[in-house]
């Protein structure tokens, strides 16, 4: 059993609460334990930073101090929180003062909390060989491309990734699953994110060239870990596939759904069934036993 600190963040409670229910069915399969940090509170993406630096400091510290002493490493599956959490504790290691005394006290050794990405969790040797010896239907049919996006990423001296260019660890998990992992130059390239909501016009331009660029490659779906990616690329699909003037049929998978289906838990349908871009067709022509389409 693998044991450690879990800090679920906002959205998995409510818009993604297919992420966060797949992320609890895996765990289960993979013999992981995550332990919620009690008592988190937001992390202050995505706009906090922006207005108010101190604010932000305070509430990710807070969260930083209940994490130590507790099992490491703080895991944290949406990438805005990871990045948030991350760059405080980058920042507070050279520098608390801005810290209040109310969360001081309750701990200022931000050193040994080790704060990590959900994806880069479960795509350790490890992990993806514990995964493959558990497969019970692979991903034979699926040609997806790994979606990685911006903020688990950059800046790097901030999230500790060296390959942040070009990250590997979900393409090596699907393909050991048995997905056709197809390559792509915008792995990590920026979605647009909250600007959904004030600027739909940028988000429909940076999403249409992921979908541009996805289809020239082969892609039949898309694959990301972050829910405001899988938000942006799954919510809008025939709204931009419209603007481009082609049609556009990509399901949008978070890992952990994917990695649900081919462990066999039985709740897959239900996690794939509040997609807005419904993955029925794909996985019907995909030759993938009824028992996984049926239902949605």
């Amino acid at each position: 059993m693998f044991k450690v600190s879990y800090y679920p963040g906002c959205s998995l409670e409510a818009t993604a609460r297919d992420y966060a229910e797949s992320i609890a069915g895996v765990a289960g399969l993979m013999d992981v334990k995550f332990n919620e940090l009690k008592d988190w509170n937001c992390c202050g993406a995505t706009a906090a930073h922006s207005l108010d630096h101190r604010v932000t400091l305070n509430l990710a510290a807070r969260n930083l101090a209940l994490a130590q002493g507790q099992a490491q490493p703080l895991v944290v599956p949406c990438a805005l929180c990871f990045n948030r959490l991350a760059s405080a504790r980058h920042e507070l290691l050279e520098d608390s003062s801005l810290i209040i005394d109310e969360i001081a006290r309750l701990g200022t050794d931000y050193q040994s909390v080790q704060v990590l990405e959900l994806n880069e969790f479960f795509t350790t040797p490890q992990m993806i060989a514990l995964a493959e010896s558990r497969l019970e239907q692979d991903l034979t049919g699926l040609k997806p491309v790994c979606y990685y996006g911006c903020q688990g990423q950059r800046p790097p001296a901030v999230t500790g990734k060296k390959d942040y260019e070009n990250p590997q660890g979900l393409d090596r998990l699907l393909s050991g699953l048995g997905a056709e992992v197809l390559d792509w130059p915008f792995k990590t390239d920026c979605c647009g994110a909250s600007h959904a909501v004030a600027r739909p016009e940028l988000v429909f331009t940076l999403v249409a060239r992921l979908y541009q660029w996805a289809l020239e490659r082969g892609a039949n779906c898309l694959v990301t870990g972050c829910q405001m990616c899988q938000a942006n690329l799954d919510m809008y699909q025939e709204q931009i596939s419209r603007q481009m003037g082609r049609e556009v049929y990509l399901p949008v998978f978070y890992f952990t759904e994917l990695m649900g289906l081919a462990l066999g838990h039985q709740q897959t349908n239900k996690w794939l069934g509040r997609h807005l871009v419904s993955p029925r067709l794909l996985l019907e022509n995909s030759g993938l036993p009824r028992g996984v389409w049926e239902r949605l």
